[in-house]
């Protein structure tokens, strides 16, 4: 049976507007246990933040947390999938790109996230990486 990306997709992501500083970010992405955070001016998705990000290209850069904004430590240059393609087209996109989530749109505007771990919970539940998945946060 075909899978569509909107079948394991998580709807309804978290976003933030550019100028976000990166201590906001971080406190969104701990206060609702998450990894990423769509970047958006308006309606239009501008980049994909991660908490690695936020540690890679600000703190270990020397940079200000509370001056910093979103929009420096965000990957702009973006794959994206649609909520109708198969999932076996956003799979591939993450292979070729070496990315771990990947932002979901429809007519350029997001719609979700669908993440490796997603994939993992899918179609190997059982896995390794399919059950740190589902696991509670250790906080």
């Amino acid at each position: 049976m075909t899978q569509y990306v909107r079948d394991i997709m998580t709807g309804d992501p978290v976003t933030v507007e550019p100028q976000t500083s990166v201590t906001a970010v971080a406190r969104i992405m701990r206060d609702q246990n998450l990894g990423a955070v769509l970047v958006t001016d308006g309606d239009d998705l501008r980049g994909l933040v991660t908490d690695r990000d936020l540690v890679i290209r600000t703190l270990a850069e020397g940079g200000d947390p509370e001056q910093t904004t979103v929009a420096g430590a965000c990957s702009d240059d973006l794959v994206t999938v649609r909520p109708d393609e198969e999932l076996d087209h956003a799979v591939e996109v993450m292979r070729e790109h070496a990315v771990r989530r990947v932002p979901v749109v429809d007519e350029g505007h997001p719609v979700g996230i669908v993440s490796l771990g997603d994939l993992a919970m899918e179609r190997d539940p059982e896995s390794a990486l399919g059950d740190i998945s589902v696991a509670r946060p250790n906080t």
